[in-house]
């Protein structure tokens, strides 16, 4: 049996998969990759005469049975996804049997969409004295939340919310988000196919108007919602700065009142 390697491809923009990523894919026998949402340019790393199949025609089943034989066949089989295995995808699923038949499965992490949608914005997701938790979840769809989540329960924290697959419901966002306390007029982000060379868009509104903009747009699928106390910073007056740089706060590194 060889390895199975679930690899993520990062956002978008085939030079943001990590260094590993790119070396798994160079070593690889067989690809399998999510046509619907990776980009084919990240294939480039693929060595010359490696099987390369596209998944999205096929069910969870035909996935497994694809990994399964390549991995009876090959020393290296690399099921490449978007942004991060382990976010939004069906790596447990997917693993369970590779566990089960004796295939060695190995984890490459990649860059998250929230973070590629943040830095295509030019936004930062935590702040001193105004934000330092950042939430990542989704609205309610044809997936139910498990209990405990559920989004507004989620937003009443009024913390930074990194929102996936749900700009198909975008207006059924911002309701839940102002019956959680948030005002009309908070701004919001929207960040369409975040790093795809030539495809990016970056939407800002506010809440009471987000989901127009999208519809004007035409946005209705890959795209990451930005909220959170934290955006526009940049364009702020200084507020308080973090203690990391502070002259007077004392480090293992720096003494008190060292400077930088």
């Amino acid at each position: 049996m060889g390895k199975v390697w679930f690899v993520g491809a990062g956002p978008g923009a085939p030079d943001l998969i990590t260094v590993r990523g790119s070396q798994v894919l160079a070593r690889a026998d067989a690809i399998l990759y999510t046509g619907s949402l990776v980009a084919e340019t990240a294939l480039q790393w693929a060595p010359a005469g490696c099987e390369i199949a596209d998944s999205k025609s096929m069910d969870l089943a035909q996935v497994t049975d694809w990994l399964l034989t390549r991995a009876e066949r090959h020393a290296s089989v690399v099921r490449l996804q978007t942004g991060d295995p382990t976010l939004y995808g069906v790596l447990a699923e997917l693993a369970q049997p590779l566990d089960a038949a004796g295939v060695e499965v190995g984890i490459v992490p990649g860059v998250s969409s929230a973070m590629a949608a943040a830095a295509a914005a030019g936004e930062v997701l935590t702040l001193p004295e105004v934000t330092q938790t950042v939430i990542f979840t989704r609205f309610a769809g044809r997936t139910p939340m498990a209990p405990g989540e559920s989004f507004a329960a989620l937003a009443k924290h009024g913390c930074t919310l990194c929102i996936f697959l749900s700009i198909e419901r975008i207006g059924a966002v911002a309701e839940a988000l102002t019956g959680a306390g948030w005002a009309a007029d908070a701004p919001a982000v929207v960040v369409h196919k975040a790093t795809w060379p030539g495809e990016e868009q970056v939407l800002r509104g506010t809440l009471s108007d987000i989901a127009e903009r999208c519809r004007q747009a035409g946005i209705v699928r890959q795209a990451m919602i930005l909220v959170s106390p934290a955006l526009g910073a940049r364009q702020r007056p200084p507020g308080a700065t973090s203690k990391l740089y502070d002259a007077e706060f004392e480090r293992r590194f720096r003494g008190k009142g060292a400077g930088g």
